[in-house]
């Protein structure tokens, strides 16, 4: 091990090596490696926690898993392939998820140093969170493609995870997609693999069924599934072909297809227990039975702007399917459909079937409008990308254990190298920001909604969940009497949820008292009401009350000047550069050392953020090296 090799750490870091006891969040792409890379190190206490199972779409990059560990837990064979590297390595390995309760602040307190090497923003939240509230360093990291970053978290030392603000997330996990969605945009990419696998170019990587030609994928489960399968045809279904000739020769049948997809694959699903011990278990549909309680939108509303009912949803799949196979048809051989947002059936194809397995998985429906502007890209995982990004991880951590975390740096890995040669650009940490409404001393953070619409509802799952990362929020107004809006023990509260703001009388200026016990977290969240916001939004999250003003301000003295300058010109019709599109290429980063120029890398997720360049003069030479 390197730790134990002369002259290649000091011997009070090695020590330190040996003794310290470090925590990884996450045993996928980065956190295979990661974990490789830690064993061979030298150090001697290592947890890790995952809530996933192996899939078959991981084994192209996730090299501790082999064939045989398809179905099995990821933390617990990521142990034991690692402890293959140093068998005296002590490796603990949890089989759940980091925002459980199991795991709060004295937890965290039992480590050194925390690695993050998580593929989702809630998650990291979380984990910057709970290491702000006991106080760990924490290396945090991401990969988007070929793209990857990596920087350290200390509290009052550095900014937070949370600090700046993080685009949209685009890209996602296959096994998340492929067995266990938990938002729309899950399903929104199933549904864009399914039409490229009936209709468009086929990809293994973009299979969107569980892989019914390897048993192994959950043991016993694989033959218990098959024999659930009652239905005539439903036997088609399993035979081992490829989904787009297996629709071929049913002749796209809408009732195969729906029974396939949405009933024997979910079954199959189900037969796999462990997926469902800590998750709602999906609910399957059959063709000939569908759900008559829910409800779409009215149909007197625009078509694009209303909910689908799942009978609805159907109608439409069975129509697409019917439309996009004479399309293909008129292919010839070999021919294929591109899947285009702005193509009615295609369009249409994405939206039934995305809200069908939204329903199953007991996921919020979307409008036709929502999810063609949530459709985007999928950005596939590079196996030497996590590879880099881990081996850096690994440096950063040994500076903290050495005593210079002031030392440490945010590391970028670009796609193409700067003006020095250089693909590895450190940059110095940030300070942490002083509006931050996550590691300042008193949280602080604005929502602007109309509080004659919002529900309780809506500020605990949209607003406290997601959008503030919350995990079980405790709200009261802070009016005086403590009046309690959301508890986080279970039945409390529950009648309360599907009432509005303004029926308990929150309003413009009002404040809420908002607390996670589990997070040792306490924030105050002051409400602005809005009559409509811009964009149809249904609510936005500013840092204070002074941005909030100062931004309206900004778009009220815009709005002037645009008036201005259409008064000015009414006499042309087009502008001279009305007629040219810009298409921009994005940057890759050279150093940002100012704070809202960072930019933040996911793990298997892109920003849409495009980083800004600096003069290479503003970055110092012995920065472009990564120096221990």
């Amino acid at each position: 091990m390197a730790a134990a090799l002369p002259h290649v750490l000091s011997a009070e870091l090695q020590k330190r090596v040996n003794e310290c006891k470090l925590l990884v969040v996450g045993a996928g792409g980065i956190g295979c490696e990661l974990l490789k890379n830690l064993v061979l190190t030298g150090f001697k206490n290592i947890e890790v926690i995952d809530l996933d199972t192996i899939d078959v779409s991981n084994l192209n990059r996730q090299f501790l898993f082999r064939k045989e560990h398809v179905g099995k837990s990821k933390s617990q064979v990521a142990k034991n392939s690692a402890l293959s590297f140093n068998p005296e390595t002590n490796i603990v390995a949890y089989h759940d998820s980091i925002t459980s309760s199991d795991y709060g602040t004295n937890f965290f307190r039992n480590f050194d140093i925390v690695m993050n090497a998580l593929d989702n923003r809630a998650a990291r939240n979380h984990v910057n969170r709970m290491c702000l509230a006991a106080d760990i360093p924490l290396v945090e990291s991401g990969t988007a493609g070929y793209l990857g970053q990596v920087t350290v978290i200390k509290k009052s030392l550095t900014e937070c995870y949370e600090c700046q603000p993080k685009a949209r997330q685009k890209t996602f996990p296959g096994c998340t997609i492929r067995n266990t969605p938990s938002e729309p945009i899950h399903c929104i990419v199933w549904s864009k693999h399914l039409f490229n696998q009936l209709f468009g170019e086929e990809d293994p990587d973009q299979d969107v069924s569980p892989d019914t030609e390897d048993p192994e994928l959950a043991g016993d489960a694989g033959e218990s599934a098959m024999k659930e399968k009652s239905s005539s045809d439903a036997v088609e279904a399993v035979e081992r072909k490829s989904t787009r000739a297996w629709a071929m020769e049913s002749g796209h049948d809408p009732k195969k297809l729906f029974n396939k997809l949405f009933r024997d694959d979910i079954k199959y699903l189900l037969s796999m227990e462990t997926l469902w011990k800590k998750r709602k278990p999906p609910i399957p549909l059959d063709w000939e039975n569908l759900p008559d309680t829910e409800v779409g939108t009215e149909e007197a509303g625009i078509r694009d702007q209303r909910l689908w009912a799942i009978k609805e949803c159907c109608s439409v799949f069975s129509n697409c399917l019917n439309g996009l196979k004479d399309e293909l048809s008129k292919q010839g051989e070999g021919g294929m459909l591109v899947w285009d947002k702005d193509d009615m059936l295609a369009m249409d194809f994405v939206t039934c079937t995305a809200n069908i397995r939204a329903y199953i998985f007991g996921i919020a429906q979307k409008t036709r409008f929502d999810i063609k502007s949530m459709a985007g890209n999928i950005i596939p995982a590079i196996a030497t990308t996590n590879a880099v990004i881990a081996g850096l991880i690994v440096m950063e951590g040994l500076k903290i254990l050495n005593g210079d975390i002031e030392k440490c740096k945010t590391v970028y890995l670009n796609r193409q190298p700067n003006p020095r040669k250089k693909l590895l650009v450190p940059c110095t940490l940030d300070k942490p920001n002083p509006k931050c409404y996550v590691c300042v001393a008193k949280p602080e953070a604005t929502v602007v909604c109309n509080t004659d619409k919002i529900t309780i509802r809506t500020l605990e799952d949209k607003i406290l969940k997601v959008a503030l990362g919350m995990v079980a929020p405790d709200v009261e107004i802070d009016d005086g009497k403590g009046t309690i809006l959301i508890s986080s023990e279970e039945g409390e509260t529950e009648g309360n949820a599907d009432k509005i703001l303004s029926g308990f009388g929150i309003n413009d200026g009002s404040r809420l008292k908002c607390d996670d016990f589990l997070q040792n977290y306490s924030l105050v969240l002051n409400v602005a009401h809005r009559e409509k916001l811009d964009e149809d939004k249904e609510f936005e999250l500013v840092g204070d009350m002074s941005e909030l003003q100062a931004k309206e301000e900004e778009e009220t003295e815009k709005k002037r000047e645009e008036n201005k300058d259409d008064n000015q010109s009414k006499t042309n019709d087009v502008s001279d550069d009305e007629d040219l599109m810009v298409v921009d290429e994005p940057e890759e980063v050279i150093c940002q050392p100012v704070v809202s120029r960072k930019r933040k890398a996911e793990d298997e997720l892109t920003s849409s953020d495009t980083p800004k360049k600096v003069k290479v003069s503003d970055v110092q030479e012995e920065e472009d090296i990564v120096v221990l």
